[in-house]
C-alpha cells in the first residue's frame, strides 16, 4: 500500500510539472506580442528566421523552483541537515538563468556570459558539486570547471533548430533517471528534481516542436546547461552504485548521456578551426543543419536526435549493469560513442561523397554564444 502511495505521489508531481509547464508557456505565448521576441533586429543566427518569443527558459526556472517546493509537500518526513550541494545547484542555476535572461533582453557582452559561466562552475565546486575521478583535488576541480563551462556552451550552441536542445536535454535527464532507478534512490530531492525537469521540458516541447511557437532562448539554454552539468556530476561522473567503478566508465557515462550536444560542438569547433575561424562565431554549419542539407526535414532531424537519445540510454543502462568492468568494455562503449561522432561529423563533409554543399557556410558573422 505504501509503494502504491509513493507511485501516486511521484506521478502527481511529474504530471503537475508537465501541466504547469504547458500552462505557463501557453500564458507566455498569449502575452508575447511585444515581449521576449527574438530575431527582430536580432544578432543571433538561427535556422528559422521567423520572429518568435523566447520564454521557454523562464518556465524552466519557475518549474525548477516549484519542484523544490513540491518536494517538501509530497515528502514532508524526509528531513535532513541542510544540503549544501543542493543549495549550490540552486545558486548556480539562478546565475545561469539571470545571465541568460539578461542576454535575451539586452544582448549582453559575450565576456559577461563567460564570467557568469565561470562563476557557476566555481559555485558548484565550492559547494561540493565536483567530479571525483583523480586523486589530486586540483585536477578534479579543473575537470569540473571545464565540464560545467563546456556543457553550458554546448547546450547553448545546440539550440539552433526547433526541438533539438529540448529533446537532447530530455534524454540526458532520462539517462540520469536510469541511474536513479538502478541505484533505487527514489526518495530524494534530486530524483524529484530530475523528474520535474523532464515534465517541464515535455510541456515546453509542445510549443518548441517544429514548426515551433517559441524558443527557450539563452535563458533556457544557460539554465539547462548548468543544471544538467550539476546533476550529471552527481549521477553520471560520480556514480558509485558499483563497488569497483573504473575511471574509464566515469568518463563514458556522461559522454553517452550527452552524445548529441558533445558531438555537435566538437564537430563545429574542428570545422571552424580548420578554416581559420573562431569556433564562437555563429553559422548554419551545425550537424543538425547538415542533416537538413542532406534532405531531412526539421521534424525528421528532431526524431533522429530522439532516436539517438533512446539508443544511447539503452547503451548507458547496459554500461551500468556490468559488474566486472574490463578494458574490452571500455573499447566497446568508446567505439559506440566514436561511431556516433564520426557519423555526425561526416554529414558536414558532403565532398567526401562526391557531392558539393548546397548552402552557404560563410553565413556567420555573429557570436555563437550570445
Amino acid at each position: 500500500m505504501q509503494g502504491e502511495y509513493f507511485i501516486l505521489k511521484i506521478s502527481s508531481l511529474f504530471l503537475g510539472s508537465l501541466l504547469f509547464s504547458f500552462l505557463i508557456n501557453r500564458i507566455f505565448l498569449k502575452f508575447s506580442k511585444n515581449l521576449g521576441i527574438r530575431n527582430i533586429d536580432d544578432k543571433v543566427i538561427r535556422w528559422n528566421t521567423t520572429s518568435k518569443p523566447a520564454f521557454g527558459g523562464i518556465s524552466f526556472f519557475i518549474v525548477f523552483l516549484l519542484v523544490l517546493t513540491q518536494y517538501q509537500i509530497f515528502f514532508p518526513n524526509q528531513y535532513s541537515p541542510i544540503d549544501t550541494r543542493l543549495i549550490g545547484i540552486l545558486v548556480a542555476a539562478s546565475i545561469g538563468f539571470l545571465v541568460g535572461l539578461a542576454d535575451d533582453a539586452f544582448n549582453t557582452n559575450p565576456l559577461l556570459k563567460s564570467i557568469a559561466q565561470a562563476l557557476c562552475a566555481i559555485v558548484l565546486i565550492a559547494t561540493g558539486n565536483s567530479i571525483c575521478v583523480f586523486e589530486a583535488e586540483w585536477m578534479n576541480y579543473g575537470l569540473t570547471f571545464l565540464w560545467v563551462v563546456g556543457l553550458m556552451n554546448s547546450v547553448n550552441m545546440l539550440d539552433n533548430m526547433d526541438g533539438i536542445t529540448t529533446i537532447a536535454s530530455i534524454f540526458a535527464l532520462i539517462g540520469m533517471l536510469t541511474v536513479i532507478v538502478f541505484n533505487k534512490t527514489f526518495e530524494s530531492s534530486y530524483f524529484v528534481l530530475v523528474l520535474g525537469l523532464i515534465g517541464a521540458l515535455l510541456g515546453f516541447l509542445f510549443f518548441n516542436w517544429n514548426p515551433s511557437k517559441m524558443y527557450m532562448g539563452d535563458t533556457g539554454s544557460q539554465f539547462l546547461g548548468v543544471v544538467l552539468a550539476a546533476l550529471s556530476i552527481k549521477f553520471l561522473w560520480n556514480h558509485s552504485a558499483i563497488e569497483y567503478n573504473a575511471t574509464s566508465r566515469q568518463f563514458l557515462l556522461p559522454i553517452l548521456a550527452f552524445i548529441v550536444p558533445l558531438s555537435d560542438t566538437l564537430t563545429v569547433v574542428i570545422n571552424r578551426l580548420s578554416k581559420g575561424k573562431s569556433p564562437f562565431v555563429g553559422g548554419k554549419d551545425h550537424t543538425t543543419h547538415h542533416l537538413s542539407y542532406l534532405g531531412l526535414s526539421d521534424q525528421s532531424v528532431a526524431l533522429l536526435v530522439a532516436g539517438l537519445g533512446i539508443f544511447s540510454t539503452v547503451i548507458l543502462l547496459i554500461a551500468l549493469s556490468i559488474t566486472n568492468w574490463s578494458h574490452l568494455f571500455t573499447i566497446l562503449f568508446a567505439a559506440y560513442a566514436l561511431v556516433v561522432f564520426v557519423s555526425l561529423f561526416l554529414t558536414t563533409k558532403p565532398q567526401l561523397f562526391g557531392k558539393e554543399p548546397k548552402h552557404d557556410e560563410n553565413e556567420q558573422n555573429t557570436p555563437e554564444i550570445n
